[in-house]
């Protein structure tokens, strides 16, 4: 192979990259080997982006929303930063004609977004606000006449304030499949993908333990793991609810943030340690879920502090999934040892490499290993991975243009080890990317952009980033450069 110099190789990387962003294929070097083979993604798989209506819509109180615990939430001050809220956000609600434009531009397949439950119904039960399903109705006739296949979450996050004691009443979870079999049955005929929840440990333990997020309660462990209960009963109602209200056919599952354990060494022992990680650490979650009860370790763990379950909780609670889906964004790296779990986890060294967002460490095989890992334990049908992306430092530039290298590494990264999973005949059939716009989001106010497409929020105008041209690209080629 011909030598170059060093200056020469940025000389080609600043070409490849300026090429990219004027929306080309990207060049061989000519001073060298083309480059690698692109890899490509089995044909019929879906690309998409995603976004949550809290952080999202905006029209805080439009058209007879009702409040949600976020709002409430992010209206009390030293909650958020710089007391941010979600009362305009990208203002979605509005402009969501113009948010479907940039989902066609980019040539998405997909579109992941959620419903605003006290939009629906303002006090979280009847009577419903027509006004809000309205909203909804039109956002999907949108989507669909521009070829984009809607796939809705019913929950992520955004509680009616007005539902007496929120998650740590029982209550709460059949309510939440009332307002799932009313707008599963006014959307279903033109939406045939539901996600019941997402993320459970964050409208949960951060919300009811820890009191990071709405609405900031800290609860002793007992109510904690109630919550927690409540959390998956709803779900479990919920998938009832949506396969009562709709057509044969439509398609049901959950988007969950389950921890992600990476073999420290791909050996037989350390694989084993993480698949043995992956139902323990995930056992209030997913796998009571997908196997229909409580684990015994866990149980046994919690003693006193454990769940109280009443007849037909479980049976719910274990409801059969069309596919799973999982929000995927860094590691946690384990090993095998002697002990009783038969692995242990290994601490991140002080030199591990983050993003914007310090909690996202790189290490983007967690994308592929929580893909084989679920799939290996549970045997599930479908694989979506319905959120990764990266918040990143993104500085719009004079000339309108933002310069986001650091993303498109963290989705190349993510999306090569996604593509070793299709490889390997693993049942993925989609990608969500975390997320359209920047947003709201959540504790951390307007301070982090995880967005493809930067949103100045005092104009509310939308600019398209490097990584929204690079997305576009590998969208159309169906493949990863």
């Amino acid at each position: 192979m011909k030598k170059i110099t060093r200056r020469q190789f940025g000389k080609g990387v600043a070409a490849a990259a300026a090429a990219t962003y004027a929306g080309v294929a990207l060049p061989r070097f000519a001073f060298g080997e083309p480059l690698p083979a692109p890899l490509y993604y089995p044909k019929g798989f879906l690309w998409g982006c995603a976004t949550a209506s809290y952080q999202v819509e905006g029209g805080a109180r439009d058209d007879g929303r009702g409040p949600s615990v976020w709002d409430t939430f992010s209206h009390t001050p030293g909650k958020t930063h710089d007391g941010d809220t979600g009362d305009v956000a990208d203002d979605s609600y509005h402009l969501y004609k113009e948010d479907v434009r940039l989902l066609k531009n980019l040539g998405v397949q997909t579109y992941r977004f959620s419903i605003s439950w006290s939009r629906v119904f303002p006090t979280g039960k009847a009577p419903v606000n027509q006004k809000g399903l309205d909203y909804y109705n039109r956002l999907v006739d949108e989507l669909l006449a521009n070829n984009i296949t809607p796939y809705v979450t019913m929950f992520h996050w955004d509680l009616p304030q007005a539902l007496p004691g929120g998650w740590e009443n029982r209550d709460t979870s059949k309510a939440f499949a009332d307002y799932v079999a009313y707008v599963s049955k006014h959307l279903g005929d033109r939406v045939h993908h539901f996600m019941t929840t997402n993320e459970f440990v964050c409208f949960t333990d951060l919300g009811y333990r820890y009191g990071q997020f709405a609405p900031g309660l800290k609860l002793p462990a007992a109510q904690a793991n109630q919550v927690r209960h409540h959390g998956i009963l709803a779900h479990g109602l919920g998938v009832q609810a949506i396969r009562a209200n709709t057509p044969s056919g439509t398609q049901v599952g959950l988007a969950e943030n389950a921890t992600v354990y990476v073999p420290i060494i791909e050996t037989d022992e350390h694989i084993e340690a993480a698949r043995k990680a992956t139902r323990r650490g995930n056992a209030p979650f997913l796998t009571t879920l997908m196997e229909g009860k409580y684990p015994d370790f866990y149980l046994q763990e919690e003693g006193a502090n454990a769940p109280k379950v009443e007849p037909g909780d479980m049976e719910a609670i274990g409801s059969k999934l069309d596919f799973v889906g999982l929000n995927i964004y860094t590691p946690f790296y384990v090993r095998a040892d002697d002990s009783p779990k038969g692995y242990v986890e290994i601490p991140y060294p002080k030199s591990a490499p983050h993003m914007a967002s310090p909690w996202i460490i790189l290490g983007p095989e967690c994308t592929y290993w929580s893909v084989r890992n679920v799939c290996d334990l549970w045997k599930v049908p479908a694989i979506y991975i319905t959120e990764n992306g990266t918040s990143s430092d993104d500085v719009l530039t004079a000339d309108g243009k933002v310069y986001d290298t650091d993303r498109i590494m963290y989705l190349r990264n993510h999306l090569t080890q996604l593509h070793r999973a299709t490889q390997e005949g693993y049942p993925v059939k989609g990608y969500f990317l975390w997320s359209l716009l920047d947003n709201f989001e959540w504790a951390d106010g307007y301070s982090k952009r995880f967005g493809i497409h930067y949103v100045d929020f005092k104009t509310l105008k939308r600019y398209p980033k490097l990584s929204a041209e690079w997305y576009k690209q590998t969208i159309a080629k169906n493949a990863v450069e």
